[in-house]
């Protein structure tokens, strides 16, 4: 048994490295080879992972937030020879949307219930762009999601409470969104808020998004929010994306689909996992079982 840990030292609250000490000090008791290594620039994760022989590994430990397993997915995805190994994920990060409702608050329990080796499949989202294919767990959005996200990174110091802040600055804005949204050859021209396609429950910190949504069930949520909304309104329904009644709002679409389509006048900036990248327009792809967890 050997593992390549991989950890983001500038995830949320920086306490990935802490957190690796105390998995290297268990592996070394439990003498369980591993190989560590520390992330150093946005994208590294993704490197590290697409380049390396994985065939030594049993599989891969991740110690960050959902950005850097963002980062470990896009690299598996995109390697040549197509090999894969199970992925575990011990929470380091602000978001860690995809382990929002695990019972487990002790990093050291994570770690335990990777070495049980207990594998399942899981779904991920492929995203085809005009030039390229980026790869999500989580989420992709467009509209006022990816505003909101777009405007956070301005306030990073003030942690988790910029989505709120940010939310009430981008609502005040009411910006006007139109799209083409295409599902089941159906074609949809027309204002939204926002669309977003959830492969998990939860998004961001505890916002409840997609309530039917499973990591396995070889569907995507799609939540669609009509356009032209006033303000109140908004601001009415933000709170329901917390508690998952917003699926219940006459102006809130909810679907599950395998696939669909978003195209758009200019090229709009995309939310892919809480990272701000990629370009409308874009085809949505969902691929069961793609990777395996532990």
């Amino acid at each position: 048994m050997k593992f390549l840990i991989i950890a983001n030292p500038k995830s949320g609250k920086k306490q990935s490295l802490t957190i690796g000490q105390l998995v290297k000090n268990k592996l070394f008791k439990k003498n369980i080879n591993f190989d560590f290594k520390e992330t150093m620039f946005v994208g590294h994760a993704s490197q590290i992972v697409q380049k390396i022989d994985l065939k030594e590994y049993t599989g891969l430990i991740i110690i960050g937030g959902d950005g850097t397993f963002h980062e470990v997915v896009n690299g598996l995805m995109h390697r040549q020879d197509n090999y894969k190994v199970p992925v575990g994920l011990i929470p380091g990060g602000s978001g860690n949307s995809f382990l929002y409702d695990s019972s487990y608050q002790d990093p050291m329990l994570f770690l335990d219930n990777i070495l049980k080796l207990k594998k399942r499949s899981i779904d991920v989202i492929e995203v085809q762009t005009s030039n390229e294919f980026i790869y999500s767990i989580n989420l992709v959005g467009w509209g006022l999601v990816t505003d909101i996200g777009t405007s956070a990174e301005k306030f990073r110091w003030l942690g988790t409470n910029r989505y709120t802040l940010t939310s009430i600055i981008e609502i005040i804005k009411n910006k006007k969104r139109s799209a083409c949204l295409t599902i089941n050859n159906k074609k949809n021209q027309n204002d939204f808020t926002f669309i977003i396609a959830c492969n998990t429950k939860y998004v961001g910190k505890g916002m409840f998004m997609a309530p039917k949504a499973k990591i396995n069930d070889g569907l995507l949520d799609l939540i669609v929010v009509k356009g032209n909304l006033s303000r109140m309104t908004l601001f009415k329904t933000l709170p329901k994306l917390f508690k998952g009644s917003h699926i219940n709002d006459p102006n809130v679409s909810y679907y599950q689909v395998s696939n669909f389509s978003l195209e758009t006048e200019q090229k709009n900036l995309l939310n892919i996992d809480g990272e701000m990248k990629g370009y409308t327009s874009i085809h949505v792809n969902l691929m069961h079982n793609a990777i395996e967890m532990i």
